[in-house]
């Protein structure tokens, strides 16, 4: 039984099917790659998993608005002033870097980060605010 349905889609000769045709080739994806990333984007842009709160949404506009004044630190600078304010987990050392097997293969998932980690970022966060 198949897993998967066919869909057709048809772009007109344009800049937009030129420009999908380059990315297409410069990732060395399929169509069908290209197209189910772009549907995964879409609905993950407009239909977010999670709603944010209004106190969420303020944090980003301020967030942001402070980025725009160029109120901001680069992550070396972050991690510096975490280190300094006694923040830095003492069990996260550095990481071994991981040989790829083959070129072209792609490393695993993002993990997620570890409460301890969660609660640092939460006190970084709200010291700054």
């Amino acid at each position: 039984m198949r897993t998967t349905q066919i869909m057709s889609i048809s772009l007109p000769p344009s800049r937009l099917l030129r420009q999908f045709e380059e990315v297409r080739k410069k990732e060395s994806r399929t169509r069908s790659e290209l197209v189910r990333e772009a549907v995964r984007a879409y609905f993950e842009q407009r239909y977010p998993a999670v709603t944010p709160t209004a106190a969420e949404l303020a944090a980003l506009r301020r967030g942001r608005a402070a980025f725009r004044r160029g109120d901001s630190v680069s992550l070396a600078q972050f991690l510096d002033g975490m280190g300094s304010k006694g923040l830095e987990p003492s069990n996260h050392g550095p990481r071994a870097k991981r040989v790829l097997k083959a070129a072209g293969k792609r490393s695993g998932a993002l993990k997620t980060p570890c409460s301890r980690c969660n609660k640092i970022l939460s006190a970084v966060i709200s010291s700054a605010s």
